[in-house]
């Protein structure tokens, strides 16, 4: 696959770059995003990877220029600023994905090989002709069970031919669609390759899939007979030895690059030691440190990660205290001496997943996060009459390893922290980042209708005011755990499109839903009957029936106004947001789709009818 690469970070670029060409892909890099624009408008390609902040032309607006220009192509975005307002920004303006920095390579690796796979015209996982078996996902290739080794541009070309089994390639074709821009071969050096390609095949027994078509260039022979081919033979996996080489070869390389880095936050340290801090040089020391963030955390650093993050929050613009002073002082010694440690291969992350599958039996778990550490004991010995268990972490990084090592139910969490560079606003963000989010209650001794605001616009479940009584803080606890106890609804989504459905399940299975998917409105009815769901989502438009005619057809049934309808559209405009209600819909949702808003509704939907219900049980 080619992929275009903008980003300006040459380190963090050369990872990337590295960990995709060791995947068979073919890779080109733009430092700004005025390159990028340029190439993209001259060179197809399968996938764009795109950083947010670049010089001449930014992410979002390059990503915005290529929509405008009806550019279908995949775009995954990469950005170092981890708040939903920028990832947001990110999605309208057309992305089909975003990584945060520092990233995980194997974590990127696995969301492109997603978008890849929705964008590929390849209807199998697993690419057959005879008894080749070609494996995207793994970039295998084997001949009758036993394993072919090619090179990646071998492995290119016959991926190419496989997937385009009718079309005929000229070798100035084949030179457009595996070779750089920036590096292009003579035709003599494709013919080269196919006859590699050729005697590999050969020397293991294979037909040569490969037809020259006379004058024109080449072609994928169509097989004799399709044999019954071996299942792909498991290998032994080294893919992650050779990442982590990879890795610590490009930090020997660029490492002087990201000291360099350090070496203008240290210029304007001293400058501010000096009273003579200019905003040019705050702001020029603010950028190199936001670039370090993102960079020295994707390479394994992360404490050095997590210091620079702090610097950053500190070289705000501000009056500097003494003792801010002192505090950019120490961390930037600290960060210098992380660097000097050896390096360590970033691991896969493993995101904390709510316990949706465990023992119902088992009590919720409630983590109590406040330096506070004497009120939070009070409240711990209020939780077991409720039948909640309770752990307590007098810190946010003691709170952080607490969620990645056993994930609760529930957060109680102060907002304040005296001694850290950083509020609970902070960690508040991260959980609304959770498949799903972990619910947290804000418990702070501060008066702010503001931070109120804050609170409620990244997902909070309550507000409490301190001081106030143990025994109250856990009622509220426990009224929040309350719509958890409920048991999981159906969901039956109606969309023609597959790839939706599929992005839709991955949103919404997380939340212990069962769901019934289906990409055919004319089989609506007979699927309606025998799932009978708890709620139904409708595309707005599909062929055949529209999510309205189906709409109208389960409002016209005896109980069919019970049933909550929730559509999906592209269309924001008031008269078509007027016939969808007029229909009869409960609610409606934007695409693209924004996860968070997209929960929202549907648990406010399910909500309402669990209401209904027990007001009836209540009446009767």
């Amino acid at each position: 696959m080619r992929i275009l690469l903008v980003e300006d970070d040459r380190g963090v670029a050369e990872l990337i770059r590295e960990a995709l060409t060791g995947q068979h892909h073919l890779v080109e890099l733009a430092t700004d995003g005025l390159e990028g624009w340029e190439l993209a408008e001259a060179i197809h390609y399968d996938l764009i990877v795109l950083d947010l902040m670049l010089p001449k032309l930014d992410g979002i607006t390059l990503c915005q220029r290529l929509r405008a220009r009806k550019y279908s192509t995949p775009i995954l975005l990469l950005t170092a600023q981890d708040n939903s307002t920028n990832k947001v920004m990110g999605l309208d303006a057309g992305a089909d994905d975003y990584v945060v920095k520092p990233f995980d390579i194997q974590e990127l690796l696995a969301r492109i090989r997603a978008l890849l796979r929705r964008s590929s015209t390849a209807t199998a996982p697993i690419i057959e002709w005879g008894k080749i078996h070609l494996n995207p996902s793994s970039c295998q290739v084997s001949y009758d069970g036993q394993a072919l080794h090619l090179t990646s541009k071998e492995y290119a070309l016959l991926e190419l031919f496989l997937r385009n089994s009718q079309r005929i390639f000229s070798q100035s074709a084949l030179l457009d669609h595996l070779w750089s821009f920036a590096e292009p071969p003579s035709e003599n050096t494709v013919r080269a390759h196919i006859k590699s390609l050729r005697s590999k095949l050969k020397k293991m027994g294979a037909e040569d899939p490969i037809e020259t078509v006379y004058g024109l260039g080449y072609r994928l022979k169509m097989p004799e007979s399709k044999a019954e081919v071996a299942p792909l033979p498991i290998v032994p996996d080294s893919e992650q030895q050779q990442i982590a080489a990879g890795i610590a070869a490009l930090w020997e390389k660029f490492k002087d690059k990201y000291m360099n880095r350090i070496k203008v936050v240290e210029r304007a340290l001293q400058a501010l030691q000096g009273g003579n801090l200019t905003e040019q040089l705050r702001q020029q020391a603010q950028q190199e440190v936001h670039t370090l963030i993102g960079s020295l955390g994707s390479f394994g650093f992360k404490n050095a990660s997590n210091r620079a993050r702090e610097i950053e929050q500190l070289l705000q613009p501000q009056k500097f205290l003494p003792a801010q002073k002192q505090q950019l002082t120490v961390l930037v010694n600290k960060l210098k001496q992380d660097l000097l440690q050896p390096l360590v291969s970033p691991e896969t992350p493993v995101q904390p997943q709510r316990r949706l599958d465990s023992d119902p039996n088992l009590p919720p778990r409630l983590l109590i996060v406040d330096d506070d550490l004497a009120l939070a004991e009070q409240i711990a010995t209020e939780t077991p009459a409720w039948g909640i268990s309770t752990e307590l972490a007098g810190s946010l990084s003691a709170a952080r390893e607490a969620i990645a090592r056993n994930p609760p139910d529930i957060i109680l969490l102060d907002l304040c922290f005296p001694e850290s560079a950083e509020n609970g606003l902070a960690l508040l963000e991260e959980l609304a980042t959770y498949q799903p989010p972990i619910p947290a209650i804000a418990f702070t001794a501060q008066e702010s209708f503001a931070d109120r605001i804050k609170v409620a616009r990244l997902g909070g479940k309550g507000f409490l005011q301190k001081p106030i009584a143990p025994a109250a803080v856990v009622a509220a606890i426990a009224q929040v755990l309350q719509p958890a106890t409920h048991t999981a609804a159906k969901l039956l989504i109606v969309d023609d499109d597959p790839q939706l459905l599929d992005c839709l399940h991955s949103l919404l299975s997380p939340w212990g839903f069962e769901l019934v998917l289906l990409d055919d409105p004319t089989k609506f009815w007979e699927v309606l009957e025998k799932s009978a769901p708890d709620l139904l989502i409708l595309d707005l438009e599909m062929p055949e029936f529209s999510g309205i005619d189906l709409c109208q057809v389960v409002r016209n049934e005896p109980h069919g106004h019970e049933l909550p309808i929730l559509f999906l559209s592209a269309y924001t405009d008031a008269q078509t947001v007027q016939q969808i209600f007029t229909s009869g819909a409960d609610d409606y949702a934007s695409k693209p789709i924004v996860e968070p808003e997209l929960i929202a509704r549907v648990l406010n939907q399910l909500e309402r009818v669990q209401v209904r219900n027990q007001l009836r049980k209540f009446i009767g």
